[in-house]
C-alpha cells in the first residue's frame, strides 16, 4: 500500500495476448490502493492469468459513469492513496476512459505516471506497410454519414499516415467513405484481431478493401491509412475535361472516359462530369462573351 502523497498511475494492458503483460503491470495491480478499471470482469481475466490478487479496492470506471467517478477518486488521491487506472485493452485516455482523471489529478497536483504496455495504434502502423516517419491517430469516425463524411474531407490534404479505430460492423461504410474522399486506390491496412489467434492485416486500395469488408469482419478493428502524396495536386475543372477530351480522342465514348478519368485521378464521378459540362459551356460561348 502506499504512504505519503497521492500518485495515479495510468496502466497499459495487452491489446490481446494475455502473456504481453508485463511483471511491472502485476506488481503495480498488486500493490495499487484503487483499481479503477473499465470492465472489471475482464480486469479479473487478467489478474487470474497472472497469478496476482488485488489486495486494493476495485471500481469500475468506464464511459458512463467517469464523469462522476472522477472527483471520488482525485479524493483518494489527496487522502494519499495510489490510483492505478487500467481500460479492456492498451493505454488508459487513449480512445478510452482516463483523460478527465488526468487532467483533474494534475489540476489537483497530484503526481502522475504510467506502466507503458501494448498500443493498437503503434502495432498497426508498425504492420502497416505504410509510411511511419509522421503520422496522426484520429480514434473513431463519426457514425452519422454526414458527420463521417465532412471529418474525412477535412483529413483530404493530410499528408501523414492516418490511424483509426472502427468497430467491425461500420468498417465496410467507413472504408467506403474513404474511398470517396481519398479516391479509391488510396493505399489502406486493416488490422484486425492484433496479437490474437485470428491476426490478420489486409492491404490495398482503399475501395478494394471496403468490397472485402462487406461480406463481414470481426474482432477489434485498426485502419491505418496512408497520407495523401505531396506531389498529387487537385486538378481544376478545365484539367478534368481535358483529360476526359484526351480519352475521346482516343476512342473511349464519353461516358467511358468520364468513370475512367475519375478512377485513375481519385474523383467522383459527378465532379468530373460537371467538369464536361462546363468546358462545353465555355466552348459554346463567343469569345468575349461573359459567364451567366
Amino acid at each position: 500500500m502506499s504512504s505519503g502523497g497521492g500518485r495515479l498511475v495510468l496502466a497499459g494492458t495487452p491489446i490481446g495476448d494475455l502473456g504481453d503483460a508485463t511483471p511491472k503491470l502485476a506488481r503495480a495491480l498488486a500493490e495499487a490502493d484503487v483499481v479503477a478499471a473499465e470492465d472489471t470482469r475482464r480486469l479479473r481475466r487478467l489478474t487470474t492469468e497472472l497469478g496476482i490478487t488485488v489486495t486494493g479496492r476495485v471500481t469500475s470506471y468506464f464511459e458512463g459513469n467517469e464523469r462522476q467517478r472522477t472527483d471520488e477518486l482525485v479524493q483518494a488521491l489527496i487522502e494519499g492513496q495510489t490510483v492505478l487506472v487500467v481500460t479492456d485493452a492498451g493505454m488508459p485516455s487513449v480512445s478510452d476512459p482516463g483523460y478527465r482523471l488526468v487532467a483533474a489529478a494534475i489540476e489537483a497536483g497530484i503526481p502522475v505516471t504510467a506502466v507503458p504496455g501494448p498500443s493498437a495504434v503503434l502495432t498497426a502502423l508498425a504492420l502497416s506497410g505504410l509510411p511511419v516517419d509522421r503520422f496522426c491517430f484520429e480514434g473513431f469516425l463519426p457514425r452519422k454519414a454526414g458527420e463521417r463524411a465532412r471529418r474525412l474531407e477535412e483529413l483530404k490534404k493530410e499528408q501523414r499516415t492516418m490511424v483509426f479505430f472502427e468497430a467491425p460492423h461500420r468498417l465496410a461504410v467507413s472504408l467506403e467513405a474513404m474511398a470517396e474522399a481519398f479516391g479509391p486506390e488510396r493505399r489502406t491496412a486493416v488490422c484486425r484481431e492484433l496479437t490474437k489467434t485470428y491476426e490478420e492485416v489486409k492491404r490495398g486500395g482503399a475501395a478494394e478493401l471496403a468490397k472485402w469488408a462487406a461480406e463481414g469482419v470481426r474482432g477489434e478493428i485498426t485502419v491505418v491509412v496512408a497520407g495523401v502524396d505531396p506531389s498529387d495536386r487537385e486538378l481544376g475543372p478545365a484539367e478534368l475535361a481535358a483529360e476526359v477530351a484526351a480519352d475521346e480522342e482516343a476512342g473511349t465514348p464519353r461516358k467511358q472516359a468520364i468513370a475512367d478519368v475519375a478512377k485513375r485521378l481519385g474523383v467522383p464521378k459527378r465532379t468530373v462530369y460537371d467538369a464536361v459540362l462546363a468546358a462545353r459551356g465555355d466552348q459554346k460561348r463567343t469569345p468575349g462573351e461573359p459567364q451567366r
